[in-house]
């Protein structure tokens, strides 16, 4: 059994970003980030933190615009315009979730799809289904990337994705697909999920259930790709794959924490970087180095 050590391969790529953001420097373009959070949502405030400490790592601007809890949709709306319209912001995200009474998918429609980092305004989910997309979601984006590093093939294999969200499972199970890949989509309604999982060559596990996936589901040289990350009532983070049973059937598997955290953080960045070449009418090939 190997780890797919996300934290290590996230380092690896902050290292080449900082080398990019340093060349774009040198053409008077330092890329940002602009994260808008509504309220005061605990879990929110450190996803964002590690957000900005990662992008000031590398050298980029980060802004992180904090709204009060009662803001309108319009007040929200218009600050969104505001960094549209700027053109020193490359890439902008609103943090989720928001309070209740305001509307998700409003919200993701209003940011430029050129600037929409996280990949989820409706243009850039649509170019990802036509296979003409350019930003995608950071996680999917991320688990990707991870599986490539450590050169586990994609094409022709056999993959189960639990979960069917529009942030992870959904998203990850088209760009699997458009690599070629045959992919089941598992959720709380399929009736066995062992069905799909005990014959799939890869296991990506994105369901936000604590210990759902055992050795009992998986075959033996499996590689399991864990998204879930879960704080139990002790405090101790786990993620949806009971790892010290699975590890023990898996050719490759990601810990929780470690995994695919890093690499969702990393991928946010990499595309935050990529629309500030794109914007600048630059190829970022010119300005990230290669692998």
């Amino acid at each position: 059994m190997q780890l797919l050590n996300g934290k290590s391969q996230s380092d690896t790529l902050l290292a080449r970003y900082q080398v990019a953001v340093n060349r774009l420097k040198q053409k008077n373009i330092t890329p940002k980030l602009v994260v808008i959070t509504v309220g005061e949502d605990p879990a929110s405030k450190v996803y964002v933190g590690q957000k900005q400490k990662k992008a000031l790592q590398v050298g980029m601007d980060f802004e992180w615009v904090k709204l009060p809890e009662e803001t309108t949709q319009a007040t929200l709306n218009a600050q969104i315009e505001h960094y549209n319209q700027d053109a020193q912001t490359h890439g902008m995200i609103v943090q989720f979730p928001l309070p209740a009474h305001l509307d998700k998918f409003e919200t993701l429609a209003q940011i430029a799809p050129e600037k929409d980092v996280d990949g989820f305004h409706p243009e850039n989910v649509g170019k990802l289904a036509l296979e003409q997309g350019v930003l995608y979601p950071c996680t999917p984006k991320g688990v990707v990337s991870l599986l490539k590093a450590y050169g586990i093939r994609i094409e022709g294999q056999d993959i189960a994705v639990i979960g069917r969200s529009h942030v992870v499972g959904l998203p990850l199970s088209i760009l699997l697909a458009n690599m070629g890949a045959t992919v089941s989509i598992c959720s709380r309604n399929t009736k066995d999920i062992t069905k799909f999982t005990k014959d799939a060559d890869i296991v990506v596990v994105a369901a936000g259930s604590p210990g759902l996936v055992g050795a009992d589901h998986v075959k033996e040289g499996v590689v399991v790709v864990d998204v879930g990350i879960n704080r139990l009532s002790n405090g101790k983070l786990v993620g949806d794959v009971r790892f010290d049973e699975v590890k023990k059937k898996a050719s490759f598997i990601t810990p929780v924490p470690g995994g695919i955290g890093p690499m969702t953080v990393a991928m946010l960045l990499e595309q935050t970087i990529l629309c500030a070449c794109l914007q600048n009418h630059l190829d970022l090939s010119d300005f990230l180095e290669s692998e």
